[in-house]
């Protein structure tokens, strides 16, 4: 009897690499921990197996995995020749994917919608990071794929997170809400609700929901730092920063994390810690650098990555890093590299020299091309805070409440609503007959800018 996968698909690899397969598989798609481990028992089992090779050489690519990158693609085109077209042409798909072409996925996904790891690459989220630049297109890929799942909980979940990437937030939060009935583990059903709540500003039932599922029923999930991370921001937004440090002490420290969410998660809410107002002692973002290392921060394999490298960074005040980072990117054969992560590297390059105003203004012209990075837009906004700390430290108040206004047009947040009263009293402090005349008379002697780049005013 052939041996096949959760969706039907025949796979050419013996009973125990396929057991094996499609336990990691199953594992991978709910976010479960030992993913990796037991794809690759599936290659020890079966060392012909071309699809066992291809997603390590995927979960290499993608989320840092310690595995080599090279051999398992090189492993994946040798014993795909034995396997069945369509296990050749998801072999193909991953090659080509991983050297930045995504139309053979794409077309892969056409006549093998229910091929759900290949699915998953193809909607940026919590696992991985998209096939395309336009949001628009991934959403369209999943929801033709979807009719051919019918009720199964984890495309619920996945539709859950395209409604609220689309914002339609009582769809996701209701499509969600369904696929934990049926699953309540499953990780992309959390994350979708996780986000629903955040960008409601539903900050008070979101945190406590969140708090619940990870030490309830997402207790073994292998990317929980980044539900902790989803956590802390509420935190943050509440204005709760001791709950922060709490949080970041018990659940985000770096070696807490898995692959590469040392960077995405510990590192960033660092930097959004560091820069929202009252914020002091938070930790340094040593341990993130020293973790991720030099070869991600300065030639990231995606520009999700790179956004994140470039924010570790200037965290760490590594100028020159930031200048490698630029310099790489901008010579990318992938023109989100060289379009937005090398101008925005650039950006916070400026922001490090004391150059504020300016790199204000640069991360303002990049506002409109951010979604081209990838990730959601509760990770992407770290772009916006990075261009208000700027604004601030130019002491451009009136630019920097405007800012703000539209951050709080679009949800309620007390650390933005504390933001714009800092901007406002020093906005006021600087138009005071007494500081004008103290500016005036010190000119001459003013010393050189701050060049802490996260320093919030």
């Amino acid at each position: 009897m052939r041996c096949r996968d959760a969706y039907g698909y025949e796979l050419t690899a013996g009973p125990l690499a396929a057991d094996a397969y499609v336990g990691g598989i199953r594992d991978l798609l709910r976010l479960r921990t030992g993913a990796a481990d037991r794809i690759a028992s599936a290659i020890a089992f079966d060392p012909t197996f071309a699809l066992g090779h291809a997603t390590l050489a995927l979960l290499g690519h993608e989320m840092c995995v310690e595995v080599d990158i090279a051999a398992r693609l090189a492993d994946a085109r040798l014993h795909a020749g034995r396997a069945t077209e369509r296990e050749r042409s998801h072999v193909h798909a991953i090659d080509r994917h991983l050297q930045g072409d995504a139309a053979p996925l794409v077309a892969h996904l056409a006549s093998y919608p229910r091929d759900a790891l290949l699915l998953s690459v193809a909607m940026p989220t919590i696992a991985f990071a998209g096939v395309t630049d336009v949001p628009e297109t991934a959403w369209r890929i999943v929801e033709d794929a979807a009719p051919a799942y019918g009720d199964d909980p984890w495309i619920t979940g996945l539709m859950a997170f395209v409604r609220q990437e689309q914002r339609r937030f009582d769809e996701a939060m209701d499509l969600s809400c369904r696929s934990l009935r049926a699953e309540p583990s499953g990780g992309h059903a959390a994350h979708a609700r996780a986000h629903a709540h955040y960008e409601t500003g539903d900050h008070t039932a979101g945190l406590a929901w969140m708090d619940a599922w990870i030490i309830g029923d997402g207790a073994a999930t292998d990317s929980l730092t980044h539900f902790s991370w989803h956590a802390a921001l509420h935190e943050l937004s509440i204005g709760d920063l001791a709950a922060v440090r709490a949080r970041y002490d018990a659940q985000l420290q770096p070696r807490h994390a898995v692959g590469c969410r040392a960077l995405v998660d510990s590192g960033s809410l660092l930097f959004r810690w560091a820069i929202t107002p009252d914020a002091t002692g938070v930790p340094s973002v040593d341990e993130v650098v020293a973790l991720t290392g030099r070869d991600v921060l300065e030639r990231p394999g995606t520009a999700f990555l790179g956004l994140h490298a470039a924010v570790a960074l200037l965290a760490v005040d590594d100028r020159p890093g930031l200048h490698d980072l630029a310099t790489w990117c901008a010579r990318h054969p992938d023109p989100t590299h060289r379009e937005v992560v090398a101008p925005l590297a650039a950006a916070l390059g400026l922001l490090a020299a004391g150059c504020s105003s300016a790199a204000a203004d640069r991360l303002a012209d990049l506002a409109s091309s951010t979604w081209r990075l990838g990730g959601s837009d509760a990770q992407r906004e770290i772009v916006e805070e990075a261009r208000i700390a700027a604004l601030l430290r130019a002491e451009r108040y009136d630019d920097a409440r405007q800012v703000l206004d539209a951050r709080l047009d679009r949800r309620e947040s007390p650390r933005d609503r504390r933001w714009r009263a800092t901007a406002s009293r020093q906005a006021a402090r600087i138009l005071s007959p007494s500081t004008v005349m103290s500016t005036v008379a010190s000119a001459d002697g003013a010393g050189p800018p701050s060049t802490s780049p996260v320093l919030a005013e």
